[in-house]
C-alpha cells in the first residue's frame, strides 16, 4: 500500500470514529508504529489531525464537540492529551536552565504542566502560578524545598486558570528570577498570541518584571494566532520549540535565531 493511500484510509478512520490510536492502526495496515506516527505527523502539519499521546484526534473546527460552545479555546482535557511527547521534552529542557534559589511564574498553559516534574526536588523553588493543573502536580509529591503560591482569583472552569483582581493584585507584589509561558500561536508578525483574554494581565504583569522569560512552544505554536496579544517574540530572552517546528515563515533577525533552542 502508497503512503498516500494509507493516510487517506486514516483520515477515513479519523472521520469516522473521531479518535484514532497508533497501535490500532500498526495492526490493521501491518506497518510499524514509527511508520504510523509519521503518517501523523505529516496529517498533522497540513492541519488534517491533532496528535494526541497514542493517536490522534479531528481538528477542533472539525468537531465541535470537543470544544466548549463558550470558550474561544479548545477545553482543558483536549488540550492536555495534545503533543505530550514533545511537551514533555521541552519541559525537560527547559528545566535544566533552573537553578536554586529561583522565583518561576508557570502561567496557566498545559505545556507547562509537565515542568514540575523536571525539577529537582533538592532545590529551593518557589513557584508562582494560575493554573490548577500545574498546582496538582506540585501536589503529587511533598517537597519542603518547593514552595507553591497560588495567585487566588476567580475559578475559570474552561480551562481550570485562575483570574481576576485579587489575583493580578497578588502577581504584582512578586519579581519573579524566571517566567515559563505558551501561547495559543506566533504570527508571521512574530506576534506571541493567547486565546485566554482574563488570564492575560496576569502574563503580561509577570513577564514584564521577571529577569528571564521562556516561550516554551511546541511545532503546533507557529502560525496559529489566538485572539488576544500577549508580547513580541523579541521580548522573549529563550524559546525552546521541538525538532519539527517550521518557523520559516518568520522574517527574524539575527539576535532572534540565537534565542530559538530545539529541544532534544
Amino acid at each position: 500500500m502508497y503512503t498516500e493511500e494509507r493516510q487517506s484510509k486514516i483520515l477515513n478512520s479519523l472521520s469516522t470514529a473521531g479518535r484514532i490510536d497508533v497501535s490500532e492502526l500498526s495492526s490493521m495496515f501491518q506497518v510499524s508504529r514509527e511508520t504510523i506516527r509519521r503518517d501523523l505527523r505529516l496529517l498533522e502539519r497540513e492541519h488534517k489531525l491533532l496528535r494526541t499521546h497514542g493517536g490522534a484526534i479531528l481538528p477542533e473546527q472539525d468537531s465541535p464537540a470537543l470544544k466548549p460552545k463558550d470558550a474561544a479555546e479548545p477545553s482543558v482535557e483536549v488540550r492536555t492529551t495534545l503533543n505530550i511527547p514533545e511537551k514533555e521534552i521541552i519541559c525537560k529542557y527547559a528545566a535544566a536552565r533552573i537553578v536554586n534559589g529561583d522565583t518561576i511564574f508557570v502561567d496557566n498553559s498545559t505545556t507547562c504542566i509537565h515542568l514540575y516534574q523536571y525539577i529537582p526536588q533538592n532545590m529551593q523553588i518557589t513557584f508562582l502560578t494560575n493554573s490548577i493543573p500545574f498546582l496538582v502536580e506540585c501536589a503529587k509529591t511533598s517537597c519542603p524545598n518547593h514552595t507553591i503560591v497560588c495567585l487566588g482569583g476567580i475559578l475559570k472552569k474552561t480551562n481550570l486558570s485562575i483570574y481576576g483582581n485579587v489575583a493580578l493584585e497578588n502577581a504584582k507584589q512578586y519579581f519573579p528570577s524566571k517566567a515559563f509561558i505558551s501561547c495559543t500561536g506566533i504570527t508571521d508578525q512574530s506576534q506571541v498570541t493567547d486565546s485566554g483574554i482574563q488570564e492575560i494581565d496576569i502574563k503580561k504583569t509577570l513577564l514584564s518584571v521577571s529577569k528571564e522569560v521562556y516561550l516554551l512552544a511546541d511545532h503546533t505554536k507557529f502560525r496559529p494566532a489566538g485572539q488576544v496579544y500577549l508580547s513580541s517574540l523579541s521580548e522573549m530572552d529563550y524559546i525552546i520549540t521541538d525538532a519539527h517546528a517550521d518557523y520559516s515563515y518568520l522574517k527574524l533577525s539575527e539576535e532572534i535565531k540565537n534565542k530559538i533552542h530545539i529541544a532534544t
